[in-house]
């Protein structure tokens, strides 16, 4: 009997897994977008109204293992640049946040 469930919880899980991967959607950055930089390291409540999200920035480059390299085009210094995980990102449309 015991067996019978860990054989049942196996295939359970198989399930799940599939289900939830098919849902998942790549994300494929250009140089030239404009995305929102997810700021994970806020604090419990450092101001209530404050948002995760950060930006505009500008991609500057793309590369492998969704490492993005970024550059912010409203500084005064167009080398500061830095690179972020892409999983981190998401596309900016002119003013209109969508997930």
């Amino acid at each position: 009997m015991r067996l019978n469930a860990y054989e049942s919880s196996k295939l359970y899980k198989e399930k799940v897994k599939a289900y939830h991967d098919k849902k998942l959607l790549k994300k494929n950055f250009r140089p030239g977008q404009q995305v929102l930089l997810f700021n994970s390291r806020l604090k419990l409540f450092p101001g209530k109204l404050k948002s995760k999200w950060s930006g505009p920035f500008t991609i500057k480059e793309v590369k492998p293992y969704r490492a993005v390299e970024l550059f912010d085009p409203q500084s005064e210094t167009q080398d500061r640049s830095w690179t972020v995980n892409g999983q981190r990102l998401k596309l900016y449309h002119d003013g209109i946040l969508r997930d």
